[in-house]
């Protein structure tokens, strides 16, 4: 695993259309990468890059980008497919396969992977339903990040389990300790936070306070000596979005604290319309955190990228 230091933050977004660079890192070198999202991305066989709500990793030298298949629907379906992308410099992709065998019939969305250097496994935990609202969280382990990840655990007893977990997204920390933040449905779409097991495979029964009711789509990040959340009310695949309120914490299981909300306007409404999926960092001169976000696949099938550093609320990042 490499292990990277950042200084600076921005956040990457689904759905804003237009173009922004970045800086990557390419064998102790940087070279600037542009990012176009007014036109599908396209993998080097040519066809459009299909990975949505998951998450960009950098595994040994290579980008992974880990999403959901929407294929021609609008996502939300019946035996919808894990994928992964590769990439040696972020702009040309290469389609490595789909993730899980031997898959339940269900619907299948949010995937996450994080490597676990104790035990050496890649690690995937994944929202699915068995029938629609019927929430549960699976975990898989594969020895490469491309898998195929082998099911471990179709329903992982988190705490809330009983609740019906739902939206849900995966954080590792510097400590090699993972943590798993999502809602509960039954609770009104409670937030909470939850520690993992040291191999990543279940809860180890420490888990947060609610952190706020009828919302989804978080994220979990650190910065610094500090932890950062991301959500906002439920929206699920609506056109107009949600907001992105950033709570924080000296610890991922809290006591936690909000102190803005990154993607409302003044007068309430979402400035970009989407819901966040996951923060990745990306090595850079300076560093970058970005923020993927799932768009209304009705509109747009295509992912795409703004840039809103968290200080902009006069929050000290340290």
């Amino acid at each position: 695993m490499c292990l990277l230091r950042f200084s600076v933050v921005a956040l990457l977004a689904w759905s804003f259309l237009g173009s922004w660079t970045i800086t990557r890192a390419e064998n102790s070198r940087y070279s600037k990468v542009t990012v176009e999202n007014t036109v599908p991305r396209r993998d080097v066989d040519g066809n459009v890059i299909d990975a949505h709500d998951g998450c960009l990793q950098f595994f040994e030298g290579r980008y992974y980008l880990y999403g959901t298949a929407y294929g021609k629907t609008a996502g939300f379906t019946i035996n919808s497919r894990y994928r992964v992308y590769s990439s040696a410099d972020l702009e040309h992709w290469r389609f490595e396969g789909e993730l899980l065998k031997e898959q339940p019939d269900g619907v299948y969305y949010r995937p996450y992977v994080a490597y676990n250097a104790k035990t050496r496994k890649y690690v995937l935990w994944y929202n699915w339903y068995p029938k629609l609202w019927d929430g549960k969280v699976g975990v898989a382990v594969s020895d490469t990040p491309v898998g195929p990840f082998t099911i471990v655990n179709t329903s992982v007893q988190l705490t809330q389990a009983k609740d019906l977990p739902g939206d849900g997204s995966l954080f590792v920390d510097q400590d090699n300790t993972a943590y798993f933040i999502y809602t509960a449905i039954s609770q009104d779409h409670a937030i909470h936070v939850e520690k993992l097991s040291e191999d990543f495979l279940g809860s180890s029964g420490k888990v947060s306070a609610v952190m706020g009711r009828n919302c989804e789509a978080p994220a979990l990040f650190r910065r610094g000596a500090a932890y950062y959340a991301l959500f906002d009310q439920t929206c699920c695949f609506c056109r107009e979005g949600s907001g992105a309120r950033v709570w924080t914490a000296s610890n991922p299981l809290g006591p936690c604290r909000e102190i803005g909300n990154i993607n409302r306007d003044a007068t309430g409404k979402p400035i970009i319309p989407a819901q966040q999926t996951y923060v990745a960092t990306l090595e850079t001169p300076d560093g970058l955190y970005t923020w993927p976000q799932k768009k209304d696949p009705a509109t747009l099938r295509r992912d795409a990228y703004n840039k809103a550093p968290l200080n902009e609320l006069g929050e000290p990042l340290n």
